[in-house]
């Protein structure tokens, strides 16, 4: 990855109520723009939800009421960062139907990159 930044930036939020969280895998918003050295999911609903970056395959499970924390770039050497891929899309589906709550994804990128 060249250009490293030392600058935070944070990509808009992407988000969905619970109402429109169905059983099949859907495109949460937009693939990422930057190459992401931070995502959060947060779960605020009362069900589990599958992430898939792929919209296929099960990927991860963010519990009910829970979130997940990926911090890709600690622990990096220098400019040898492990990020998540520009235009990597995000899918949801709920293992059982949420009643209340939404779901977010925030994610951190270098300025610039």
């Amino acid at each position: 990855m060249s250009g490293f930044s030392r600058i935070v930036r944070f990509d808009a939020v992407r988000s969905v109520a619970f109402g429109s969280i169905t059983g099949s895998f859907v495109q949460l918003g937009t693939p990422f723009g930057h190459t992401m050295r931070i995502v959060k999911f947060q779960n605020t609903t009362d069900a589990d939800v599958i992430i898939s970056f792929d919209g296929s395959t099960l990927n991860d499970v963010i519990p009910a009421g829970t979130f997940s924390l990926y911090d890709f770039t600690s622990d990096g050497p220098g400019q040898d960062l492990f990020v998540m891929q520009l235009n990597t899309p995000v899918f949801i589906k709920y293992s059982s139907a949420p009643t209340k709550g939404n779901f977010y994804v925030t994610c951190v990128y270098g300025q610039g990159e």
